[in-house]
Order: structure tokens, then C-alpha cells, then sequence
């Protein structure tokens, strides 16, 4: 095994473990580096609120401001590294050259899981998948993007619970981004009718409830649609508009939702035979 090992570490170009100097390392050393990771995780803990706070200011800017949070951070802790390698551990090429050699077998040993959480945050930092503040799907979660770290995405559900994703999982399963980076973004509430229901007025007031909602944003590309399918005991109306801000979906679902079927009561546009249409369709 060993000789495998020592094969292994020579086909990739590393120098005999034997050529490698010592590092020399005493408990001065070993103070500077803890200090240094010390101060980076201070000051990217300090960045990452300054940024936060600065971008809550402004519905508009707040996910362009929040974009800059994982970054300043992966530049941080770039910056420390380096500097413990460099001045503070003052090793040489080759003993760089070994010490990425053996980070690469433990790697491979062992936490390859953790390798992959860190990549995967490395590429979502640089490819912007999503951000921080965009509304996504990760596997079976769906909820606003908290924060993006080293390892995991922290996702904000809709029912105010924290999920914690590993970043691994942006290799292994599509991620559905709602509004990729814009403050608005798109609803589709669905409402359903019994199939004599007076169609037209159906929709009417559909329409009339998105467009009078507190929470709707409209612009000429932004426009609000109803549209109809007809099921076996049932016709479906499918709204679509957009919210002014990714926070107020559901609020905005439920305002358009409450008002619609009150007003669906009030004229008597009556809701489907539910037993009905489940023995039709099956």
C-alpha cells in the first residue's frame, strides 16, 4: 500500500518525501497563524453584516449588495491562507508543492464530501447559480438564500424554518431560481370552478384581484395573464403576475387567494364537486 502511495506521489510530479526540508514550527508560529485566521474570520464576519445591512436599506439593490457577501468573504479567507503559507510558515516551493500533495491524499481518504461542499461553494461564488436574497429550490427545499458559505447554502423556507443545504448538492440536482437576482418575481396562483361556472366573470375577477393587490408589480414587461384549462369536473384558472418584492410571495398569495374566493362567493361562481372530479379523473 505504501509503495502505491509513493508511486502515486511521484507520477504527479511531488518530491520525494525525503527532499521535502521540515517545516519549522514553534509555538510563536503556531500563535501568528491562529491570529491570522483569527482576524480574517472577524473580518468577514464583520464584512458580511456591514454588506447585509447596507443592502436591507433598498428593496431595489438589496440582492446586488448581498452578491458581494460570499465573495468577500472567499477573498478573506484566500488572502489568510496565503499569508500563513507565505510570511508566516515562510515555506518554500517545494514544501508547498508536498503540502498540497498530502492535502490531496487526505482528501481522497477520507473527506472527500467536505472537498466537494467546498468546491461547490467556490463555483456557486464565481457562476451565480443564485445569491444571496434570490428564491430557490435545493433539492426539496424551497425559501430565500440566506447565506452562501464555504460548505452550505442556508436557505429561509417560507414557513420561517432554516435549512442548512450542503453546496454539493448544485452538482447532483437541478436548482430552480425564481428570480435569478431581481427584487420581483413571478406567482401562479391557481383557483378552480365547477364546469357551468360563468367562465368570463371567473376570470374577471381573478384578474381585477391581482391587479389591485398591494403586493403586484406591473410594468410593460411585466404584465398580469389568466388563463383556462378545462379538466374532467372541474376548469382551472391559472393567474400569473409577479410580486414587487421576493419577500411578499406569500403574502401576496394570500391576498389575491382571500379575495378571490370571497368574491367567487358573493356572485356565486361555484367550486368544483371535488368527489367528482377525483372519480372522473381516476
Amino acid at each position: 500500500m505504501v509503495a502505491v502511495y509513493r508511486g502515486a506521489w511521484l507520477t504527479a510530479g511531488l518530491p520525494e518525501p525525503s527532499d521535502v526540508p521540515p517545516v519549522e514550527l514553534d509555538v510563536s508560529t503556531v500563535v501568528a497563524a491562529l491570529f491570522v485566521f483569527a482576524v480574517a474570520y472577524v473580518v468577514a464576519r464583520t464584512a458580511s453584516y456591514g454588506l447585509t445591512w447596507l443592502s436591507e436599506q433598498t428593496v431595489e439593490r438589496r440582492i446586488t449588495v448581498k452578491m458581494f457577501v460570499p465573495i468577500t468573504k472567499f477573498v478573506v479567507y484566500v488572502v489568510a491562507l496565503y499569508y500563513v503559507l507565505g510570511p508566516v510558515l515562510d515555506l518554500s516551493s517545494t514544501q508547498i508543492l508536498a503540502f498540497s500533495g498530502v492535502l490531496g491524499a487526505v482528501l481522497g481518504l477520507g473527506i472527500k464530501d467536505l472537498f466537494a461542499n467546498i468546491v461547490g461553494g467556490v463555483v456557486i461564488v464565481f457562476e451565480r447559480p443564485y445569491r444571496i436574497g434570490d428564491m430557490v429550490e435545493l433539492g426539496d427545499h424551497y425559501g430565500e438564500v440566506t447565506d452562501i458559505g464555504i460548505r452550505s447554502t442556508k436557505l429561509t423556507t417560507l414557513d420561517d424554518d432554516l435549512v442548512t443545504v450542503p453546496n454539493y448538492v448544485f452538482f447532483t440536482e437541478p436548482v430552480s431560481n425564481s428570480n435569478a437576482g431581481e427584487p420581483e418575481m413571478m406567482v401562479v396562483p391557481e383557483f378552480y370552478v365547477a364546469p357551468d361556472a360563468d367562465i368570463d366573470r371567473a376570470v374577471s375577477v381573478v384578474r381585477d384581484a391581482l391587479l389591485t393587490s398591494r403586493y403586484v408589480y406591473l410594468s410593460d414587461e411585466h404584465e398580469v395573464s389568466v388563463r383556462v384549462f378545462d379538466g374532467r369536473g372541474y376548469r382551472k384558472l391559472r393567474a400569473k403576475a409577479y410580486v414587487n418584492d421576493v419577500r411578499n410571495e406569500g403574502a401576496f398569495r394570500t391576498d389575491v387567494t382571500r379575495r378571490v374566493l370571497e368574491k367567487f362567493e358573493e356572485e356565486g361562481i361555484e367550486s368544483p364537486d371535488v368527489a367528482a372530479a377525483v372519480l372522473e379523473d381516476g
